[in-house]
């Protein structure tokens, strides 16, 4: 046991905080040493529902955003546009534009971006579920929603390329509102919303 800690309870919890993102050891602490001063009912709960979400939490079937039955909420929706699919890099950039409100089609999460310096490559992302998808559904349109850096444009352009001889098929990206290297998440949502009602035809960035 770290001889700085008088149990190796705590430990063990501050051991667990600190795998946390953004996490060090010496938040960790005060984060063990807050929930042993609350009420034990609210550390219990704490508990609980960590490990509830991790159990009961799965991915969608179709778009792979996180939900808690076989199709997530937005995929489930007969009020959403299901021919318009836009593609983001992960969770959380399915809440940054859903927050803004003006969006009302559907998602397809790829889990990451293309990035060889990290050893992430096409087969690792969910590309080849997003051609089958716009194949077999009709898709009319697919957003192209990743962060304006080179592994977000590297990652558009295999799509691209993936996607291009489809038949009918629009390919768009995001209006150029948000600065180069910004990620999704990060962004306001006045420029986000705005970025996606201003989205251009992707071919025009390497056109013109």
């Amino acid at each position: 046991m770290d001889q700085e800690y008088a149990s190796s309870l705590l430990e063990n919890a501050v051991r667990e905080l600190s795998r946390l993102p953004g996490i060090g050891r010496k938040t960790a602490l005060r984060l063990a040493l807050h929930i042993l001063r609350r009420d034990e009912s609210e550390g219990v709960a704490l508990g609980e529902s960590i490990i509830d979400l991790r159990k009961n939490i799965r991915y969608c079937r179709v778009c792979h955003n996180i939900s808690e039955s076989e199709l997530c909420p937005v995929c489930g929706s007969a009020g959403r546009d299901h021919s318009c699919v836009c593609v983001v890099e992960n969770v959380r950039d399915v809440m940054s534009i859903e927050n803004t409100g003006q969006y009302a089609g559907v998602y397809h999460v790829l889990g990451g971006v293309i990035s060889p310096m990290d050893g992430i490559g096409p087969d690792q992302l969910e590309i080849d579920s997003l051609v089958e998808r716009v194949k077999a559904e009709g898709v009319k349109e697919v957003i192209l929603a990743l962060a304006a850096t080179m592994e977000g444009d590297t990652t558009n352009f295999y799509i691209y390329r993936k996607l291009g001889n489809i038949p009918n098929l629009k390919i768009t990206q995001l209006a150029r509102g948000m600065a180069v290297g910004n990620e999704i998440e990060y962004t306001d949502e006045l420029t986000l919303g705005r970025s996606i009602l201003q989205r251009t035809l992707f071919c025009d960035s390497f056109n013109s």
